[in-house]
């Protein structure tokens, strides 16, 4: 596995696809070898702290569409329905109401529509804000990538360290074999046996406890990822050095990609739209409206309809003839036959009954309305003063936080870019103690095979070799760090 495989990873990533092993399966195989690709990949989809990261982007998204939606007008309709009790109401005496049961329905819509400079700068403070979500997001990514990254090479390292341990073993078990060769022959002593037999019970514990810890970081990898551990699982560690890096265009870089900073400057743009909407309360607002309205009614007992219509009928008939018969009387013209062609007529009492079948979906309309106005406030008191003041000290905070994570990017960049350098200096000064150690143990073996030195000499010699190749595993993956240390400041991936 190449480091390089880590910005092929985010490349993949930024365009929606992931590799082959995180689209086919979440957890690897059994035994399967997974690289860092694999794994950044896996944490990717996994992760938990980042899926609740991630989930903050419908949130934002949904501020932005309710934002957009002040500038659509907002709709209500309403349907209700009632009873009324067949009794009469009195006041002051008089009777009002019917005396049949009724049913009603009423449906009405209204639209309504309020535009202002608040109205405009509040959508465009909302797609700031989103902007800053997806910049946390981004910058929640570039923390598990950092995550991950540097437990793989923890658990790259322990590995690296129990191999060592398996292999000083051999050498303490040689030691342990010449110790009592000699003691045959003479030339060593018991002495020298149990000391030998000592350093080989003490390197083994030695060995099983780096082998414990070994699986132990890779477990935390797993735990990092955000799945369950594969059992028997095997990491690439074949990994390229770090390229060559100009700290000036490193530093560039950060200051534009940077998510974090990304994040706090979204956050300013969103302050300074929330300051022009709060002085937008100086200016007047337009509100629409439209509003139409319709009923339907009927009375529950139809043949009390009828009956009071037929009732109705016959009195203006009586009362038809009397006026004529008065004038009849008089001795004028009257037109006493027409009182009596007034009746009830089965006509009539069929349209009673039709007009109340058709409740309760006939409804009669009432007069729409619509109507706009503009508002300006004058003086509420102070309020506008008081929200323009604190709009403006939020604006001035964000400026501040953005000025402050501009540092914070320079000095963490160049610390990092400073460390990595110091660390491959290292790495070349560790693997030429390493070379002497190795053949100062070399030497000691065979100087105390010959008899030359004792065997404190030689068990000497080889904690000697052991720190100095320990200090060099501990370099190389040192250079590693630095450098996921380095992109994790610049806050994306170097190549």
């Amino acid at each position: 596995m190449r480091i390089h495989a880590f910005a092929l990873a985010l490349g993949l990533a930024a365009v929606g696809t992931v590799p082959a092993l995180a689209a086919a399966q979440t957890a690897p195989a059994p035994g399967a070898v997974i690289t860092l690709t694999d794994a950044l990949a896996l944490a990717r989809r996994n992760n938990p702290a980042l899926q609740t990261s991630t989930n903050a982007r419908r949130t934002a998204a949904a501020a932005v569409r309710s934002a957009k939606g002040a500038f659509l007008p907002s709709v209500n309709s309403s349907l209700g329905g009632g009873y009324r009790e067949g009794r009469q109401t009195f006041f002051q005496g008089q009777a009002f109401g019917s005396t049949n049961d009724q049913l009603s329905t009423d449906a009405a819509v209204s639209a309504n529509l309020q535009l202002s400079l608040a109205t405009l700068n509040d959508k465009r403070a909302a797609q700031a804000n989103q902007n800053a979500t997806e910049a946390d997001i981004a910058a929640a990514e570039q923390r598990v990538r950092n995550e991950v990254t540097n437990q793989y090479l923890t658990a790259l390292q322990a590995q690296a360290r129990a191999a060592l341990q398996d292999t000083l073993q051999a050498t303490t078990q040689t030691q342990l074999q010449l110790a009592r060769a000699r003691l045959q022959v003479g030339s060593g002593t018991q002495l020298d046996v149990q000391r030998a037999e000592v350093a080989d019970g003490q390197q083994r514990v030695a060995s099983l406890n780096a082998r414990n810890q070994a699986a132990i970081e890779i477990v935390r990898l797993f735990q990092a990822i955000g799945i369950d551990a594969a059992p028997d699982a095997k990491l690439d560690a074949n990994l390229a050095a770090p390229p060559a890096i100009d700290l000036a265009a490193i530093l560039e870089m950060a200051r534009r990609t940077n998510p974090a900073l990304g994040s706090f400057r979204a956050r300013e743009e969103s302050a300074r739209r929330s300051q022009a909407s709060a002085r937008s309360a100086y200016f007047p607002s337009l509100s629409l409206s439209a509003n139409v309205s319709a009923f339907t009614n009927r009375f529950t007992n139809t043949g009390l309809l009828i009956s009071q219509s037929q009732a109705s009928t016959l009195g203006a008939k009586a009362s038809c003839i009397r006026s004529e018969e008065v004038r009849d009387r008089l001795g004028l013209t009257n037109n006493l036959a027409q009182c009596n062609a007034i009746t009830f007529t089965p006509s009539q009492e069929d349209a009673i009954r039709t007009a109340q079948s058709k409740y309760p979906l006939d409804f009669t309309r009432n007069p729409y309305s619509l109507s706009a106005s503009f508002s300006l406030p004058i003086f509420n008191g102070w309020r506008r003063e008081q929200q323009v003041e604190q709009a403006s000290v939020q604006r001035r905070n964000a400026q501040n936080d953005v000025r402050g994570q501009e540092l914070r990017v320079t000095a963490d960049v160049t610390s990092a870019y400073l460390s990595l350098s110091t660390a491959r200096q290292t790495v070349v000064l560790q693997e030429q103690n390493v070379r002497t150690a190795r053949t100062a143990l070399s030497l000691a073996q065979e100087r105390y095979r010959v008899g030359a030195i004792s065997i404190v000499d030689l068990v000497q010699a080889r904690g000697d070799y052991e720190r100095a190749e320990t200090d060099r595993i501990t370099a190389v993956y040192d250079v590693q760090r630095a450098f996921a240390a380095l992109e994790n400041a610049v806050g994306r991936p170097i190549r």
